[in-house]
Formats: C-alpha cells, structure tokens, sequence
C-alpha cells in the first residue's frame, strides 16, 4: 500500500502542480534559482511527532455548526488561539498577515518577493458537523490514536486540510523559505451551515482588487476500490459543484379533534408529497462534460473504449436529501448563484462535479480555476465516515497530506501561468 501511495501521490503531484502555459522565456538563473533553492519534503521524527500531536489536539476543541443560527463559538475562538499556539512561526512571520474575519474566520496574506506572479488561494474550514457519541468507538472530540489511526470528527471533514495547510507553512518556514508567488490562507469557521466566513473573505479580497492564479480546496479525494473490477486507485479533482434548493413544505388544513380526524391529515399529506419528490428526481444530465470524461477514461483503463456506452443514463447528480419537519433540500447540476466552474487544464486527469457544496463557490468571481482536491485515500466504508460515526484518518495518510501542501507552495512559484480555458458543459 505504502509503494501504491507513493505511485498515485507522484501523479497526482504531477497532474494538480505542474501548469499547461503559454511560453514565457525563463532565464537560466531564474531557473537555477529554483532547483538550488528546492526544499525536500522530508521531516524528522520530532517534526513527525510534533504533526500529529497537534492534529489531534484540533480534533479536541468541539467547532461544531449544530445550524444557521448556532455554533459553538467559544470552541471556535479556542481554536484561533490554538493555531497561534502550534503554528508560531506562521503568525511572528514578517511577511505573512494575519487577520479575523467576520469574528472567526482567519486569512492569512504571505507575501511573495515577485509581485508580477499572479496569486492563488489554498482554504479549508475548520468547523465541523455535530457528533453524538451513540455508535463511536472513541468520543468523537477525543482526537484518540489507536494504531497508527487518529479517530474524532473533523479528522476528514475538514480539519485535517486546515492543519495541514499551517503546518506545510510552518515546517518551510522554519526551513528559510520565502515564496516568490504570493498567496493567501482561508479558514472558514461556518462551511457547514454555508454560512458568511468564507463570503466576507471573498468579498474582502475583491475589495482589494484581488485576482487569483487558482483555488485549492476541498472536494476531491483519492478513491480506492470504489469501483468493480478497477484495482487502481483514482484521484479525483472537483472542477465544479451542484447548486442546491431549499424548499419548505406547508400543508394546512381546518382544525378539528384528533377523535374524529379527516380521511387525510396534514401529516399523511405531507408524507404523500415528500414520498412523490422522493420518487420524482432531478432529471439526468449526460452525454457531455466532465461526467463523460471521468467515465471515457475509466471504462479505457478498464474494458476498452467500447464499455463507455454501457455507462448511458447512470450519472445520479440529481439527488434529493430529506429533512425532518417537512424542509427538502436538493442538490441539482447547479442553482442560483451556483454557476458551473471551468475544466480543470490538467487533462489526463479525472475531472468531476463535487457531489457537496463548498466554500469555493463564493470565490468564482475571482478566478476561473476552482480545484477541489487533497489527496486523502478513501474506499468506500470510508466515504460514510464522513458527517457519521468513527471518522477518521492515518498518521501516515495525514502526513501525505502535509507533504502534499509543502510541494505545492514550492511548485506554485513557477513562472509559469495557467492557460485560459472555459467550460466544456
């Protein structure tokens, strides 16, 4: 598994952070510059120790969104000051800012040594859904580790690519790293209730005329065994996510006695219209786009070419989830203020619509590439881990993350430019 790791890793790296460009003359000392002052990602067994004793100790400090209207906002300004605490070469940096944002949020400005390098923009969030201990093997904000496995909510949604973000930056750092392209940090404190953290960032750096190279976010995994008969693992890059619908629905009817009720309730109706909703689904879209593109490659790994036509009319974009008290939420191919993102450049990679919705869609005024991806292995007892019970992560899948983030920043200071592309849908 470990050989397994290093081979998609390697691709993986290659595809998400090597850019397609347009020519652009690189002299021989800017590129000499850059391998004399390449940074191996590799860390001592201290730094090892250091990393995943301070992911847990995020996992211990509840951030939960339990709405809208609520959240645990003395844990979320416990963590603000934790990350002062583990990460204090990223927050004493003098050319890194740090601000709070909308009470909680954080964004973190690091300022690049050529200012003619376009930005870009890593995110995460680290609120998380609630976690009631019925079924856990572990208390879920225990940030427990049994055998190379660290348990607790947040270890995979999402709290471990916020960890992972500061710590990459960290562990440079303190290796005398200075970037040359500039870039920014957003960590959302409300992502689980599509709250207002990650809008008033967006809407901060808009004010500020910012315009970015790219985005890095969550969205995409690296899945292993989710399909018959396809032994390889697949990293998947989110290029796009559904819109979504929230609909109320209200039955009212004359008063009378429970004794003596109607032929049909309120309820029975209610029942009889979310059970019509139920079987009525959004309808399919396919033939085009990046569905068809993750399929073509996946059916020529696995039977040929020639499979890609026994895959019509399977795409399930259109899927309904039901709330209590009568509220529908949908998740449709897109919605208002929901526009379909760009293919992704990088084209031997599979590219896919993000089946939950993200803190990236509030910055699509600001870029044409949203990329929603960090390269965490997943089989599929996983995938229900998250927002369930028993989430969690491995030292070693964690640390990959990390090494993931620190080649990136390094990779990211390339002269080179994304090409223009637009939307193939």
């Amino acid at each position: 598994m470990a050989q397994r790791c290093v081979c998609v890793l390697a691709l993986v790296a290659m595809l998400l952070l090597v850019f397609p460009t347009v020519s652009r003359s690189m002299g021989p000392r800017s590129g000499e510059h850059q391998r004399a002052s390449r940074i191996p990602s590799q860390f001592s067994k201290e730094e090892r120790v250091a990393m995943k004793e301070a992911l847990k100790g995020a996992i211990q400090i509840p951030t939960v969104t339990f709405s809208s209207e609520k959240s645990n906002t003395t844990a979320l300004a416990e963590f603000g000051k934790y990350i002062h605490k583990v990460f204090p070469t990223v927050v004493s940096t003098s050319f890194i800012q740090h601000e709070v944002v909308e009470e909680y949020s954080h964004l973190f400005t690091i300022q690049g040594s050529d200012p003619s390098l376009q930005p870009y923009l890593l995110m995460a969030h680290f609120d998380v859904v609630p976690a009631p201990e019925e079924g856990w093997e572990v208390p879920p904000f225990s940030g427990l580790e049994r055998d190379g496995i660290i348990y607790g909510r947040g270890t995979l949604d999402d709290k471990n690519s916020v960890m992972a973000l500061l710590q990459a930056l960290e562990l440079l750092l303190i290796r005398k790293y200075i970037p040359r392209r500039s870039f920014f940090i957003s960590l959302g404190h409300d992502e689980e209730s599509s709250g207002t953290g990650a809008q008033r960032i967006s809407a901060l750096l808009q004010s500020r005329g910012v315009q970015l190279a790219f985005i890095v976010d969550e969205g995409g995994f690296i899945l292993d065994d989710f399909i018959p008969n396809f032994k390889k693992p697949i990293a998947l890059i989110a290029v796009s996510e559904k819109g979504s619908m929230n609909l109320m629905l209200q039955v009212n009817m004359t008063s009378g006695h429970s004794s003596a009720p109607p032929k049909e309730t309120s309820i029975g109706i209610l029942a009889a219209a979310v059970s019509r909703l139920e079987q009525t689904p959004m309808p399919i879209i396919f033939g085009s786009g990046t569905v068809v593109t993750v399929l073509q490659q996946l059916a020529n790994e696995v039977y040929g070419e020639k499979s890609l036509n026994q895959c019509n009319n399977q795409d399930h974009h259109g899927t309904h989830h039901i709330q209590s008290r009568g509220q529908v939420q949908c998740h449709p191919p897109s919605g208002p203020g929901h526009s379909q993102l760009p293919d992704s450049p990088w084209t031997d990679s599979p590219r896919v619509t993000s089946i939950g919705n993200t803190d990236s869609r509030f910055f699509t005024n600001l870029t044409t590439g949203i990329y929603r991806f960090y390269p965490i292995y997943i089989q599929p007892e996983d995938f229900k881990r998250i927002h369930g019970v028993n989430e969690k992560i491995s030292v070693q899948a964690y640390e990959t993350q990390v090494k993931f983030i620190f080649e990136l920043i390094q990779n990211a200071d390339t002269d080179q430019e994304p090409v223009s592309h637009l939307h193939k849908l």
